[in-house]
């Protein structure tokens, strides 16, 4: 049973800085492709990073130059780095894992999504 378990958000002022961590248990993380996701209330849910098995990123246009995904292989723990924080980041988070390649991340929508989701951490950005 694979299970995702996110953490690390919080409230900050634009221009500020969190960083996200997902740890993963039930399987070797190094078989998995990894991906951050957001949606805010009333938003499609959208791909913001992902990460392949490769070591292959992908980031949206809206975070690109200001978020970093990373991972941890040993501890099984992915990473999302951000910084510059703008309003319009304000959402809830999810990590998701799937045994398909997950980049590019423009054509997630047009693939089955991940068989694996956390339960989300909530990013507040005020201005």
């Amino acid at each position: 049973q694979v299970q995702l378990v996110e953490s690390g958000g919080g409230s900050v002022q634009a221009g500020g800085s969190l960083r996200l961590s997902c740890i993963a248990s039930g399987y070797a993380a190094r078989f998995y492709h990894m991906a951050w996701f957001r949606q805010a209330p009333g938003q499609e849910r959208e791909g913001v990073a992902a990460l392949d098995t490769d070591g292959r990123t992908s980031y949206a246009g809206s975070v690109k130059g200001r978020f970093t995904i990373s991972q941890d292989k040993p501890k099984n723990t992915l990473y999302l780095q951000m910084n510059n924080l703008r309003p319009e980041d304000t959402a809830m988070y999810y990590c998701a894992a799937a045994p398909w390649q997950l980049t590019p991340i423009e054509a997630l929508p047009l693939r089955s999504p991940p068989p694996h989701w956390g339960q989300g951490t909530q990013v507040t950005v005020s201005s």
